[in-house]
C-alpha cells in the first residue's frame, strides 16, 4: 500500500515533468528551426499552424487532465448506507451488508478512501478514480495526449532527419536509431542534445500508442456498456443499445467536449431517464 501511495504521488508529476518538456521542445526548437517559410505570409506561415495545432492538442490534454483531477469520485457513503467510518465501508465489501443498499459497479478505493459509482479503474497518472463523473475528461485525456505525442514525434523525427543529415524512407531507420545514437553518443560525435531529443522521440512514441492503446479499449467498453471493474469481477449489465450507452458517458453536447475541456454531462441524460 505504502508504494502504491507513493506511485500516486510520482505518477502525476512525471507526467507534468513530460508535458513541460514537450512543450519547450516543441515552441523553443522544433517550430522556429523546422517551420520557417520566409516565402509565406505570417498569418499563414508553417510555423503559426503548426504552433497553433499543437497548442490546441496540449491545451485539450492538460485541460481535461486538469478536470479529471477535480471531478473526484463520488462520496456515496450516505446514499448507499453505509454509515460513518471506514471499517463499515470495509464490511460492505466483504459482503455483511445487504448488496440492495449499493448500487451496481460501485467499488471503495482505498487510495482514494472513497466509493465511486460505476468505478473503472485507479489512474496513477491523475492519482484519482476514473468512474462515472469523469469518465469522459478521461478518455478525451487519453486521445489529445496520444495526438500531441504524435504530432511531437512527427516534428521530432523531422528535426532529427536535418540535424543528422538522415532520411526515415526506411522503416527500419527508426528502429535503428537508438543504438546507433548511443554509440555516437559515447564516441563523441553527437551532442547532448541531440541524444535527448533521440530519447524523447521513443519516449513519445510509447506513450502515444499507450494512450491511444487504452482509449480505444475503453470505448469498446463503453459500447457494451461496461467498466474494467465490471468486467475484473465478472458482473452481468444490462444489455442496451449503444448509442445509449454512449450517450450515457459522452452526453448530447459530445461535439462540445470534443473541441474544448468541459465537465462531463454524461449523468444528465441518466438523470432525464429516471424523472
Amino acid at each position: 500500500m505504502l508504494v502504491l501511495r507513493l506511485l500516486n504521488v510520482v505518477a502525476p508529476a512525471y507526467f507534468l515533468c513530460i508535458s513541460l518538456v514537450t512543450f519547450v521542445l516543441q515552441i523553443f526548437l522544433f517550430i522556429p528551426s523546422m517551420f520557417r517559410d520566409p516565402s509565406t505570409t505570417p498569418l499563414f506561415s508553417p510555423a503559426l499552424l503548426h504552433g497553433a495545432l499543437f497548442l490546441f492538442l496540449s491545451a485539450n490534454a492538460l485541460g481535461n487532465y486538469v478536470l479529471v483531477i477535480q471531478s473526484s469520485p463520488e462520496d456515496l457513503g450516505k446514499g448507499l448506507n453505509l454509515g460513518k467510518g471506514a471499517e463499515l465501508v470495509v464490511d460492505w465489501l466483504d459482503g455483511s451488508r445487504s448488496p440492495g443498499s449499493a448500487l451496481p459497479g460501485t467499488h471503495f478505493c482505498r487510495l482514494c478512501a472513497r466509493v465511486t459509482q460505476r468505478h473503472d479503474h485507479h489512474c496513477f497518472f491523475t492519482g484519482n478514480c476514473i468512474g462515472n463523473r469523469n469518465m469522459r475528461n478521461f478518455i478525451m485525456f487519453c486521445l489529445y495526449t496520444s495526438l500531441a505525442c504524435l504530432d511531437s514525434l512527427v516534428a521530432g523525427m523531422a528535426y532529427i532527419s536535418a540535424a543528422l543529415s538522415m532520411s526515415f524512407a526506411n522503416p527500419l531507420a527508426f528502429l535503428t536509431l537508438l543504438p546507433h545514437s548511443i554509440s555516437q553518443f559515447f564516441s563523441g560525435a553527437l551532442l547532448s542534445s541531440e541524444m535527448f531529443v533521440i530519447l524523447m522521440l521513443y519516449l513519445w512514441l510509447g506513450i502515444g500508442l499507450a494512450c491511444a492503446g487504452f482509449c480505444c479499449h475503453q470505448m469498446l467498453l463503453i459500447l457494451r456498456g461496461q467498466t474494467r471493474y465490471q468486467v475484473r469481477k465478472g458482473m452481468v449489465v444490462r444489455a442496451r443499445p449503444w448509442r445509449e450507452n454512449l450517450q450515457e458517458v459522452f452526453g448530447k453536447r459530445w461535439l462540445l467536449g470534443l473541441l474544448i475541456p468541459v465537465l462531463n454531462v454524461g449523468s444528465d441524460y441518466r438523470r432525464q431517464k429516471e424523472k
